[in-house]
């Protein structure tokens, strides 16, 4: 082994990983586990410490240095662990300097830190990579970091503020995987529909998409990650009427249905907004199908609460849910609002499961009979451009084959070639 990388938590992790390891062989390291940590909620940051332990474990002779957003906000923690060599933040992850001079084993907790203000980071520079090892589809990062703060969110601490990727870098970047081979690139970021703000002449998300679609013609599929649905604008929704190579699957930052609770989280979108949202959608894409992420047990919330969270389904007609039970987050105010009781928000969580589990289901029953392309991501899956996970015999990994659903089970579709 000379380089290995743990990746946590989201698709922008996934991406920067890849540039870790660029970085990490440029500088000349060798028999490295890099680690990169996610800390959206305490039991990610509990796996990432168990797969630490673990890593040593099997790897005695192996130095691990662990950086990433649970390592921004959490160094000192990660650093009291013995196996653990050296801590980096997320701003100096990405740079080949910063694996170039890595302590000698068993050196003082306080020389194992080495993690900036993040804050005081304003700009977000593209790293080329030529792909992703493991993966069909490419990650693009367009943007980082988040100006908002919602009350349950640890994440701005450990991105700092929001900035863009400018144009030219991303397209450059898009243009290099489709040459190597990538079909579908997903465009991620931390809050990315924020994309543009701190750019010259301000462009939107949507302005982005048009010139990824207008400049990379040969791209086939692509794809956007979580949304704010309140900072979609004029031409992203233009996009997902008219850009058939615009993917029909959208995930939205949801995090509840009830319009108290969203004001306490300090969203910026009401229950009325999200369904509204969704109606016009799907009004200009009908083939459109929505993710989100829901938030179970926020401090304060009642049983009726919830049943607005678990109507939100239904009234958004919601296919693919991330169930989140909440978890407070030390330094967060939503760590210091009264508290729901474990068990309450476990049962909860457990009924909004069984809610999203029978609203996919009725999504896979649907589509029997359709004929779709699915992109092959090996060992017989793949996925729609609606995201949905499907088994076919046909096709090898990174493969787009055509194919027709011909049954479903309670997780995923069916098909057959074409």
């Amino acid at each position: 082994m000379t380089i290995k990388v743990l990746t946590f938590g989201c698709r922008l992790n996934t991406y920067e990983s890849e540039v870790m390891k660029q970085q990490a062989a440029e500088a000349g390291l060798e028999n490295t586990i890099l680690v990169n940590t996610c800390a959206v909620t305490s039991e990610a940051v509990r796996q990432a410490r168990q797969q630490i332990r673990k890593a040593k474990r099997d790897n005695p002779g192996s130095r691990i240095i662990v950086t990433g957003c649970a390592a921004q906000t959490e160094a000192n923690r990660f650093a009291e662990m013995d196996e653990v060599d050296l801590v980096l933040g997320n701003e100096d992850k990405l740079k080949a300097d910063s694996y170039r001079s890595v302590p000698d084993f068993g050196v003082p907790m306080a020389e194992k830190i080495r993690v900036n203000d993040i804050m005081s980071v304003r700009e977000t520079a593209l790293h080329l990579i030529e792909g992703f090892e493991g993966h069909t589809r490419a990650f693009v990062q367009i943007q980082n970091g988040c100006d908002h703060r919602c009350t349950f969110c640890i994440i701005p601490f450990g991105r700092g503020n929001s900035r863009s990727v400018a144009m030219g870098p991303v397209v450059d970047q898009i243009t290099r995987l489709v040459d190597n081979g990538y079909r579908e690139v997903v465009l991620t970021g931390v809050d990315i529909t924020s994309y543009g703000a701190d750019l010259p002449g301000q462009p939107k998300l949507g302005t982005l998409v048009k010139a990824i679609l207008k400049h990379v013609p040969q791209l086939e599929r692509l794809r956007i990650s979580s949304i704010d649905s309140v900072e979609a604008d004029p031409d992203l929704m233009d996009c997902i009427a008219n850009e058939q190579r615009l993917m029909p699957h959208m995930h939205l930052s949801l995090q509840a249905g009830d319009n108290l609770i969203l004001k306490r989280m300090k969203r910026r979108h009401s229950r009325e907004h999200s369904i509204e949202f969704c109606r016009q959608v799907r009004v200009l894409r009908p083939d459109m199908v929505f993710g989100a992420d829901i938030i179970v047990g926020f401090p304060t919330e009642t049983e009726e609460m919830f049943q607005r969270s678990l109507a939100i389904v239904e009234e958004c007609d919601l296919t693919h849910l991330h169930v989140f039970p909440f978890s407070p987050r030390p330094g967060t105010p939503a760590a210091r609002m009264p508290q729901v009781r474990g068990p309450v928000i476990r049962e909860r969580a457990a009924r909004l499961r069984d809610v999203g589990e029978a609203a996919l289901k009725r999504h896979l029953d649907g589509q029997i009979g359709r004929n779709v392309r699915l992109l092959v991501e090996g060992k017989g899956l793949a996925r729609t451009e609606q995201f949905t996970l499907t088994e076919i015999a046909d096709g090898v990994p990174g493969d787009i084959v055509a194919a027709r659903i011909v049954d479903a089970s309670h997780r995923h579709l069916m098909a057959i070639g074409i």
